[in-house]
């Protein structure tokens, strides 16, 4: 007969939130989070499908709170949000309730089991750099409050990460490759919007027959990767078009009664970003350093363009082949690779990853297309 595993037994208050997901308050020792909750990377599998949500360690951020944690006796009121699967197990005390008492919670004993890394029955939503910490620490018994909310969804998870470690210095590209993954039914209506941009720049990523494949960085990247763009920058160009009212991929966003047609938005993307693609064949696809279309300037200063091309456009004549031959217009008038911007009197390779460069170039490309279509 297999040994009983090891578990963790506290004393809890619980109560219940959103659609009846247990929620428990709990204090435990500093040293025992990281055995009863495992970190769960964000990564990608052989498939390419998501898996976790949190970032990689700071080394430097996960020392300096040990060095506060050895100093003595230290105040460490910080909680830390654990996410837990159903295994634990939670029996309320007898008795009856305290006169006066508003009945928002009850007492009792919460038992969590001890498996090994990997197959845990808890994830570390918020609190993961802190965790690291208390386990190194000389005092491992310090107690630290926990709370902890019962769900194996990892959806769920993703977005009470991305909730709890909003108003933080958390990366943009990892709420990017996040989003897309939640259902988006919780989140504030600020994240909910960047759900659309996301889960494009995630498309053009993962499409075969999209002109971005592959080459778009994300927080999960291999080495090997051959990704050169930015997701920040793809994004960034996307959600531009969505917010002007103008924009080629505006009429296709959300309304009051009516939801985004992404399909349509996609479409426009593929066709012109194609088109840019095959009229800029030497500058397409390289490092940033060899080609300013590849830069962050040049893919946001470009989406500016796309609108002005598609405005001039609408209801004439959206397709391939009239996308590419607008673009071909100012094919002689650009420097990705070499030469200067004569508009701009600089260099190629002086454009920086600047809002004012970025103006700048975006002005340069409106401004020419304009000339080459009244001539």
């Amino acid at each position: 007969m297999a040994p009983k595993p090891k578990e963790i037994v506290v004393r809890a208050l619980h109560t219940t939130q959103g659609d009846g997901l247990d929620v428990y308050a709990f204090f435990i020792s500093g040293g025992d989070i990281t055995r009863l909750a495992d970190i769960s990377r964000i990564e990608r599998d052989a498939t390419d499908d998501l898996k976790g949500f949190q970032r990689p360690e700071i080394r430097s951020h996960v020392k300096g709170i040990v060095d506060y944690l050895n100093q003595g006796s230290v105040l460490f009121p910080n909680a830390i949000i654990l996410a837990m699967s159903p295994e634990v197990r939670f029996v309320a005390a007898r008795g009856s309730k305290p006169t006066g008492d508003a009945g928002i919670s009850q007492a009792g004993t919460l038992t969590v089991p001890i498996f090994e890394a990997g197959e845990r029955v808890a994830w570390i939503v918020d609190g993961q750099q802190r965790s690291l910490a208390l386990a190194q620490a000389k005092n491992i018994s310090i107690p630290v409050p926990v709370i902890g909310f019962v769900s194996d969804s990892i959806e769920v998870q993703r977005e009470q990460f991305i909730l709890v470690n909003k108003a933080k210095p958390l990366s943009s590209r990892l709420i990017n490759e996040l989003l897309p993954e939640t259902s988006g039914i919780h989140l504030p209506r600020d994240l909910s919007a960047r759900r659309v941009p996301t889960e494009l720049c995630n498309l053009l990523n993962r499409d075969s027959n999209s002109p971005f494949h592959k080459l778009i960085k994300r927080m999960t990247d291999r080495s090997a990767s051959p990704a050169v763009i930015t997701d920040t920058a793809v994004v960034a160009m996307i959600r531009n078009s969505l917010s002007n009212p103008l924009g080629a991929l505006a009429a296709y966003k959300a309304r009051p009664n009516e939801a985004a047609d992404a399909e349509s938005m996609y479409r426009v993307l593929l066709i012109f970003w194609s088109a840019v693609r095959d009229v800029f064949t030497d500058a397409w696809g390289r490092d940033p350093r060899h080609s300013r279309l590849m830069h962050s300037a040049g893919i946001v200063a470009m989406g500016v363009l796309m609108d002005r091309i598609y405005a001039k456009l609408s209801g004439v004549g959206e397709d391939y082949k009239t996308i590419r031959k607008e673009l071909e217009t100012i094919a002689p008038h650009c420097a990705w690779t070499k030469g200067q911007w004569d508009l701009l009197g600089i260099a190629w390779n002086e454009i920086q990853n600047t809002p004012k460069d970025i103006k700048r170039l975006q002005d340069a490309l409106v401004r020419t297309y304009a000339t080459q279509v009244k001539r």
